[in-house]
């Protein structure tokens, strides 16, 4: 299957919702039923056919350089962030050497999901369409999410594409990841920035597009959801 075969981990934040858990810890190394987020996350990656995956790093970043080289696959390229936090576009932006010219998954370090008839990351490879497309997102009905206690994020039209619809009912939620192609991020500078400036220029041009996913979402964003993820793959009978 054609795809992205590069991606971009974020993995740099501070985690503080997490404390006291990421006073010793980062984040992305918590651990759910064994395995950490981040690990999951590269696991489906790879899954996808991503050869390798860029992963920034900030706080406690030497950890997850030593855990990042115990893995095979995918090959593991880190952008270091230790000598200052960029946040989500700023980390995108810094890292696009090492990223290459063509399309590239975004992952989110904290977050991870269960595939289920199909492999949702597949999906979105096969739903993208850069003539089309600027960023292709994947989205999670809030009644399958674990761990989400934000409301709702876009509405996604007939045509695929979205609009902002914060808490709406009929909405969907951001699923940290997305598909992007890298020219949208033409001029920018590695300085602090969100990645909702580029959500937002994309809807204004038409080229912000979602999918549904078919997957059980779950988001650890603090140290009691890492019990009610741990309670939600006993009852999906995954580890």
């Amino acid at each position: 299957m054609n795809g992205p075969t590069t991606a971009m981990v974020l993995a740099a934040g501070l985690g503080r919702r997490m404390r006291p858990i990421t006073d010793r810890i980062p984040k992305p190394l918590v651990e759910v039923a064994g395995r950490s987020l981040l690990d999951r996350g590269l696991d489906r990656l790879v899954e996808a056919g991503v050869e390798t995956a860029v992963v920034n790093v900030h706080h406690l970043g030497d950890q997850i350089i030593r855990h990042a080289a115990t893995r095979a696959a995918p090959r593991i390229v880190i952008s270091d962030e230790r000598d200052g936090l960029l946040d989500s576009a700023g980390g995108v932006v810094k890292a696009l050497p090492l990223l290459g010219d063509a399309p590239f998954f975004v992952l989110n370090a904290d977050t991870f999901w269960i595939d289920r008839s199909e492999r949702d990351l597949d999906r979105l490879k096969l739903a993208w369409d850069a003539s089309r497309m600027d960023i292709l997102l994947m989205l999670a009905d809030p009644n399958d999410a674990t761990g989400h206690s934000g409301g709702t994020d876009f509405l996604l039209g007939a045509d695929g594409r979205l609009a902002r619809a914060k808490g709406a009912a009929e909405g969907l939620v951001y699923a940290g990841a997305f598909i992007v192609r890298p020219e949208i991020f033409a001029g920018a500078r590695a300085e602090p920035q969100s990645l909702n400036l580029y959500f937002d220029r994309a809807i204004a041009s038409g080229r912000l597009f979602g999918q549904r996913m078919t997957g059980a979402w779950i988001t650890v964003g603090t140290p009691d959801a890492i019990a009610l993820a741990e309670a939600r793959l006993a009852d999906l009978g995954a580890a």
